[in-house]
């Protein structure tokens, strides 16, 4: 199974919510910022994501070598639907499936009552469901950890703190501990 980010989300966290958060007062810094909260933002969301779930609303598209025997869950949550299943049949020919010839139970997609899956050619990616995951209203755990990442970014600029002993900066276990509710373990 393979996931790809079709359409990205809008950012999380604006730059004017950054800047404030930074207390950074010149012009001088803005690119720099906006790359600090993406960087942010990024090192947790989506498919890549430490978090392994989608934050912003985003297009997502699965793809398998085959139909599962019964529901296939979709990675990434919280998935809000399911914009399309598509197919290879036996000759090669892409298929799409109607929107009734299956359900959406949350994140788990399955054939409609009383039908199965349809037969699929079994090749590499044969199976492509794309679909909107990512929180409409982002909790403010979510985003509070973001601004505390950027601006650890925003402060220190190096991999490493020199002092008597020189050490990695982990992120900070605050960020950690608002983040743990919503982390997905695969």
């Amino acid at each position: 199974m393979r996931v790809t980010v079709i359409t990205p989300p809008s950012p999380v966290i604006t730059f004017d919510e950054a800047k404030v958060h930074l207390r950074a007062r010149h012009d001088t810094e803005d690119d720099l910022i906006e790359m600090y909260v993406a960087a942010a933002t990024s090192h947790i969301d989506g498919p890549d994501g430490w978090l392994g779930r989608a934050i912003g609303v985003q297009t997502l598209e699965v793809r398998l070598n085959s139909f599962a025997c019964t529901d296939i869950r979709l990675p990434y949550p919280e998935v809000i639907s399911v914009s399309s299943v598509k197919y290879l049949d036996s000759a090669g020919d892409e298929q799409t499936m109607a929107p009734e010839a299956y359900e959406q139970f949350g994140s788990i997609i399955a054939p409609a009552h009383g039908t199965g899956w349809p037969t699929a050619r079994y090749s590499r990616e044969a199976v492509r469901i794309r679909y909107q995951a990512g929180y409409e209203d982002v909790p403010e755990a979510i985003r509070a950890a973001i601004l505390l990442m950027t601006g650890d970014l925003y402060k220190q600029r190096e991999t490493f703190v020199t002092g008597t002993i020189s050490s990695a900066i982990p992120m900070s276990t605050s960020v950690e501990n608002l983040l743990a509710p919503f982390r997905v373990y695969a």
